[in-house]
């Protein structure tokens, strides 16, 4: 099986996203390796995330990669370069992970990310801490059920970002 990693952004105090969806609070810092790049074939958004995709200046995919655009109210007519999915996400979840490949990795969305956990299709969780209080907005994981975790792999960096690496445990 494929593994699906969830690779997130977060304030200390749990948000991805400010109260009005800004990320104007994330630092960018070179030296945090960004290994996904290597690893992944495919990527999941929620609809909210790809709309955020598709601004002036925002960095683009690489050739060849898949990119899943999970929403109810995107018409997949009107983005061909993406494949929308709008029913069972589950099914497709499953039906990717059980594809040979590489990585899959959730990019974004906090609803695609508490529906993936629900249905076991994630396997771990990668979260880098931005030393920044918000206060308020988007949480990691809005409304998931009690999920244990193993840390992997933690790391600082020089901006004062913590990367932190969780698997799920599945056998608990």
């Amino acid at each position: 099986m494929r593994p699906i990693i969830y690779q997130v952004a977060a304030s200390l105090d749990g948000y991805i996203a400010g109260p009005h969806g800004e990320i104007d609070w994330i630092v960018r810092d070179p030296t945090i390796p960004m290994s996904m790049y290597r690893t992944t074939d495919t990527v999941l958004l929620g609809r909210r995330t790809y709309e955020m995709t598709l601004q002036p200046g925002a960095p683009k995919w690489p050739k060849g990669w898949r990119i899943y655009v999970f929403s109810r109210t995107l018409r997949a007519e009107a983005h061909r370069d993406v494949t929308v999915v709008s029913t069972d996400a589950g099914a497709v979840l499953r039906a990717l992970r059980a594809e040979s490949g590489g990585d899959i990795w959730l990019f974004g969305g906090a609803g695609l990310f508490a529906t993936a956990l629900a249905e076991h299709a994630v396997d771990r969780i990668d979260v880098a801490v931005v030393p920044v209080l918000l206060g308020t907005g988007l949480p990691v994981a809005p409304g998931v059920e009690r999920t244990r975790l193993r840390l992997a792999e933690s790391q600082a960096f020089p901006s004062g970002i913590v990367t932190l690496k969780y698997e799920v445990d599945r056998a608990a």
